[in-house]
């Protein structure tokens, strides 16, 4: 094993690292390092080891680029840098960094290829490879698809063995030792005698001496902090509510702002008459923005009042006004060709006969609704211009900013902040964009705007609605053929293609997605994604297309199997054609003692379903109470390859399960006069406390490659309640919400 090549202190690429005993990691207008987006601001006495860590005489810094939207992100990735770089999470702090090609996205290749995650074959690497590559040509610095830490679990830990190094060099130079003599420990190089030499008195040095490359990562058996309980590096400041959300972010001189945007979203406005806002105490000025109008004042009460002062004529819908219009266009999609077929295995014509089992699913638009609404401060400057937001897409939004003040990308300084949820709302920046139309009115000063709540529903960008039309046949107890179609409308399309600009050519894969792929060894079986018109703007949701699409394939899998006669959990069992999801379906079935009695009124389902590489199988038991369904336990299990902390993990699983049974059980969105409807939680209303159930979680290491768990637990959630419901009551369930059919306690 040789090194690929020494690299410089202004170029640091994980893919130019050697690690002994091991493989070089990345593909080396690819293999062309990146410069490392720390040395440009440097101070004096200031060493920027690898893009990831920062070390001067005050203290260690380690980049965090991955968003944190309340899921951990940032206590994770600092716990694999830290885990190679020999320091205790209470010795660091975290920066989420500034908008880099250097942090590009790897792991978001795994979705971007037509191969199911289960095949590991020669083809389907080389095209991850390739798609991989061109997310780093891209830059694509996206926080998403459950991609954390399966981006970083090789990339983190190999920048902080580098700088772990580069650091004993550092001290070998300062104290003409060896480095082979050395060791680290706590932050600190170790001499033979017991002497400690903090990192911090060793930056200087470091800082001027190329990094080392040849490194060697610590075996499983070496770590204090990977697979052992930990407590997250924000745990303290949420406790004490003393960390700054990106709401909370104050600036000397700031001014607050609000906005109202044409209520039929993407429409024009008219005209206005702000003479009743203008006079109002504390407002500033009276601002036009894209598609509305915005009021600047002293404090966002006053601009939240003034700006509800304002009367508007607004323009026509953009699209199909009322919520049968949508549901038609869906349904009309189906007779359009083909956006892809995934999957088409054995004669599924012949095998279905002339009388299958037929059944249609629908599913809503949904909203993000995070509990903190979307902000942003953005301070228009001579030379600059400085945004301080929670975002998942800081170089889109570096790009955006730039376009709108009319400056170069690299003189939009983004300050990326914690955030209050996200769901996938911070994928869009549009809260960025308004407000750089606000301060450029009042350049120099700092402007705050703040979406009310209820412009944060009517100008969210949806969960898409959805249909499915199935049908299948059975045949000696057994599932002879699923043939599934599914029509929705792009998410590509609408969230890359009109609001970023960039067209994704060829099929939609998340209008399919964990339909085609998952590993069930069903003789005659196609899926079938149809592109539907797009209408309401639409975005990706925490698990994307998944989310309705395995409600849609579970819950016909178990009408087919009740057609059978057979059992849902030994059925799946039978069908399942991939050693770890089999395992992960064993487990939950000896979890929730599976086949055993319940007694009356009580009902058990079982759904499985494989999202972005990482199987969950999930139970749900529910009793039939006179006033209605109460939930009572959910057992899951799931297979990531690795845990890194099994705290956040549980906790993350859990919140997964709780999000998707809510929104099941109660949500959706629905378009009337070319708008939302829903303006507010009251309207939205998520799973209760008093509702939640018991939720016990088990997490496997079988798998061979490291997956995320931050989206995977939500798919099965909706269809094995369905399953639980139609098991205790014997009514079948097709359509979400599902509190049009049944009532909850």
């Amino acid at each position: 094993m040789g090194r690929l090549r020494t690299i410089g202190r202004r170029a640091f690429l994980a893919g130019s690292v050697a690690m002994v005993g091991g493989v070089a990691f990345g593909f080396y207008l690819y293999k062309k390092p990146l410069e490392n987006p720390l040395l440009d601001d440097l101070a004096d006495g200031e060493a920027a080891l690898t893009p990831y860590v920062k070390i001067d005489a005050n203290g260690i810094t380690l980049i965090t680029p991955r968003a944190d939207k309340g899921q951990g992100a940032y206590s994770v990735q600092a716990a694999m840098i830290a885990e190679e770089l020999d320091v205790e999470l209470d010795q660091i702090t975290v920066d989420p960094g500034v908008p880099s090609a250097a942090y590009w996205n790897t792991a978001l290749a795994d979705e971007a290829v037509p191969f199911p995650s289960t095949d590991q074959g020669a083809m389907a690497t080389a095209v991850r490879g390739t798609m991989g590559a061109v997310m780093k040509i891209m830059g694509m610095q996206v926080t998403g698809g459950s991609s954390t830490v399966a981006d970083g679990y090789e990339k983190l830990r190999i920048a902080g063995a580098v700088a772990r190094e580069t650091l004993k060099a550092a001290a070998a130079q300062k104290t003409g030792l060896a480095v082979a003599d050395l060791k680290t420990l706590g932050g600190a190089v170790i001499l033979p005698d017991g002497t400690a030499i903090p990192y911090t008195e060793l930056a200087e040095i470091a800082g001027k001496i190329d990094p080392v490359t040849q490194v060697e990562l610590r075996k499983p058996d070496q770590w204090r902090l990977i697979g052992k309980p930990m407590l997250r590096v924000d745990t303290v400041a949420k406790s004490t509510g003393t960390l700054t959300y990106g709401i909370d972010t104050k600036i000397d001189g700031m001014l607050h702002a609000a906005i109202v945007l044409n209520p039929r979203q993407g429409g024009a406005i008219n005209g206005y008459d702000a003479s009743a806002a203008k006079a109002m105490r504390g407002v500033q000025k009276i601002v036009p923005v894209t598609g509305g109008v915005g009021v600047i004042a002293d404090n966002t009460w006053r601009a939240f009042q003034a700006v509800a002062a304002i009367e508007c004529d607004w323009g026509p819908a953009v699209f199909a006004p009322e919520m049968a219009d949508h549901w038609a266009e869906l349904s009309n999609a189906f007779d359009t060709d083909p956006d892809s077929q995934g999957r088409d295995d054995g004669d599924v014509e012949t095998a279905l006969g002339d009388a299958p089992l037929r059944a249609e699913y629908r599913a809503p638009y949904l909203a993000h609704a995070p509990l903190e609404p979307i902000n942003a401060v953005v301070l228009v400057g001579d030379e600059r211009v400085d945004v301080w937001t929670g975002t998942q897409v800081p170089r889109f939004t570096q790009n955006n900013v730039a376009k709108i003040a009319g400056v170069d990308a690299d003189q939009v300084h983004v300050h990326a902040m914690m955030m209050g949820g996200s769901f996938g709302h911070r994928l869009e920046d549009e809260v960025a964009r308004r407000c750089t139309e606000l301060a450029l009115a009042v350049k120099g000063t700092p402007v705050k705007l703040t979406f009310t709540r209820e412009q944060d529903f009517a100008h969210d960008y949806l969960r898409p609605a959805a249909i499915a039309r199935m049908a299948g046949a059975v045949e000696n107890g057994q599932v002879k053929a699923l043939d599934l179609a599914v029509s929705a409308p792009s998410v590509m399309d609408s969230q890359m293609g009109d609001r970023q600009g960039i067209f994704m050519p060829g099929p939609d894969s998340s209008i399919s997605q964990a339909l085609w792929d998952q590993p069930y060894a069903i003789a005659n079986y196609r899926i079938t994604a149809h592109r539907a018109k797009n209408m309401a703007p639409v975005s990706s949701w925490r698990s994307v297309g998944a989310s309705q699409n395995a409600f849609f394939q579970e819950g016909f899998l178990n009408e087919l199997i009740h057609a059978a006669g057979g059992d849902p959990m030994e059925q799946r069992l039978a069908l399942c054609s991939h050693d770890v999801s089999r395992k992960v379906l064993e487990t939950v079935a000896e979890m929730s003692n599976w086949g055993s009695d319940l007694g009356p009124n009580r009902g058990r389902g079982v759904a499985f379903c494989m999202s972005f590489g990482t199987p969950v199988a999930e139970v749900v038991e529910v009793t039939n109470t006179p006033d209605g369904i109460k939930i009572d336990n959910v057992w899951v299990a799931t297979d990531v390859g690795r845990v890194i902390d099994p705290v956040n993990f549980d906790n993350l699983v859990k919140g997964g399960v709780v999000f998707g049974l809510g929104h099941a059980m109660n949500c959706e969105i629905t378009i009337g006069d070319g708008g939302i409807e829903q303006s507010n939680y009251h309207e939205y209303e998520a799973m209760r406390m008093y509702q939640c159930p018991r939720i016990e979680v088990r997490a496997l290491e079988n798998g061979t490659h490291i997956r995320g768990i931050g989206e995977p637990p939500v798919p099965p959630a909706a269809p094995a309640l369905a399953a639980a419901i139609f098991d205790a009551t014997g009514t079948r369930l097709r359509e979400m919400p599902f509190n049009k059919f049944v009532d909850f306690v």
